[in-house]
């Protein structure tokens, strides 16, 4: 992908990233096809904006001061990698995270995302909520 064709991406990418530090679910959903779906972790897919608005909001329930940071976005094949960087402050245990994972983004011909496979380590992540970070 020359640099012309990956800079569109690239804004989608960092208009995304804005999108989650809005900490407004629906911003986050209006990203995705109308019968997108997010799939985090290999959990149950959630299909729709309605869905997928849901699942959204779950990290901003989990994480209020949620924030993310866009570390990279890389073309293999015909997907593009969303590397992503999440910080805040459980809600429950009050204990900050910091987390990186990625995502897996099929786009669709509307320019939105079709299909994206979410992942980070969840053992981390459960550990973090309880300990808190312990690195940076």
């Amino acid at each position: 992908m020359t640099h012309k064709q990956m800079t569109p991406l690239r804004d989608f990418a960092v208009r995304y990233t804005a999108a989650w530090c809005s900490r407004k679910a629906v911003n986050v959903a209006q990203f995705f096809a109308p019968g997108g779906s997010l799939t985090i972790n290999r959990g149950t897919p959630s299909v729709g904006r309605s869905a997928i608005t849901t699942a959204a909001q779950g990290f901003f329930t989990a994480f209020p001061d949620l924030t993310v940071y866009l570390d990279d976005l890389v073309e293999r094949q015909d997907k593009l990698i969303y590397q992503w960087t999440l910080e805040g402050t459980h809600s429950r245990t009050g204990k900050r995270v910091r987390l990186s994972g990625f995502e897996e983004w099929t786009m669709g011909n509307d320019g939105l995302i079709a299909a994206s496979l979410g992942n980070f380590d969840v053992i981390d992540l459960e550990r973090q909520i309880e300990q808190g970070v312990t690195r940076q």
